[in-house]
């Protein structure tokens, strides 16, 4: 079984005769937090539902905490957070019941359950809306919610999909200041498109484009010689 927290080995995805992600690996592992990067249309979003299960690769391997995610689904999810962009959410329940409802769905006990949502309550800070319709909410407050969602059952292992976009300053600080304190004791492979937020929270970056890896390195490496993240950006597409 691999050290490795989440794992990519040769994940390719066709459809048709269009690769969407064409042999991409890497290693993550335990307590690293990762800026996953790349363009509109790189293959983002594709590589992260291969990573969790979503999708099942054309060719290659997907595995979280030394799971398949091919064949040991199930195992891989019971220590898998997953956060898509616009995450389903119920807006007539408030955020107590949708916790409550997936508590149940999950088979937490009682007890379980109680700990638990107050836990991610309290780490998400929703104490002042936890009893108001989700559908109710700003934004910030459902990304928070969300969040809530996928640290119910204590995972190890984080995987989020622009758990910033469309937020105002201020809930980019909250959000980022929770994927910090997150961050010490989890896991996270977290796709953004703000650069910013790759000096903030991350310290290291996995960078796709067309599909392909082509950069993997640690925060300053990925500035390099360029000076700054957005200049290595642009050069990485190929864009001068």
């Amino acid at each position: 079984m691999s050290s490795a927290m989440i794992e990519a080995v040769g994940l390719t995805k066709y459809y048709g005769q269009f690769a969407a992600v064409d042999n991409v690996s890497f290693r993550i592992n335990k307590g690293e937090v990762v800026a996953f990067l790349g363009p509109n249309g790189a293959g983002k979003s594709t590589t992260m539902k291969l990573l969790t299960g979503y999708l099942a690769p054309s060719r290659g391997t997907a595995r979280i905490a030394g799971h398949d995610m091919a064949s040991d689904r199930l195992l891989g999810a019971a220590k898998l957070g997953y956060l898509p962009e616009n995450g389903p959410l119920y807006p007539d329940m408030t955020p107590r019941s949708l916790l409550q409802f997936f508590a149940q769905a999950r088979g937490l006990s009682k007890s379980k359950t109680r700990d638990r949502i107050a836990k991610v309550i309290e780490l998400c800070a929703l104490v002042s809306v936890v009893e108001k319709p989700i559908g109710k909410l700003s934004r910030g407050f459902r990304q928070r919610v969300g969040m809530a969602h996928v640290l119910l059952h204590e995972p190890e292992v984080l995987i989020m999909d622009e758990p910033t976009a469309g937020l105002d300053p201020n809930q980019i600080h909250d959000v980022r200041e929770m994927i910090r304190r997150i961050g010490q004791e989890k896991t996270i492979l977290l796709s953004t498109h703000i650069l910013q937020e790759v000096e903030a929270v991350a310290s290291r970056v996995i960078f796709i484009n067309e599909g392909r890896l082509v950069f993997d390195g640690s925060v300053n490496e990925f500035r390099g010689g360029a000076g700054d993240l957005d200049t290595k950006f642009r050069k990485l597409t190929g864009v001068k």
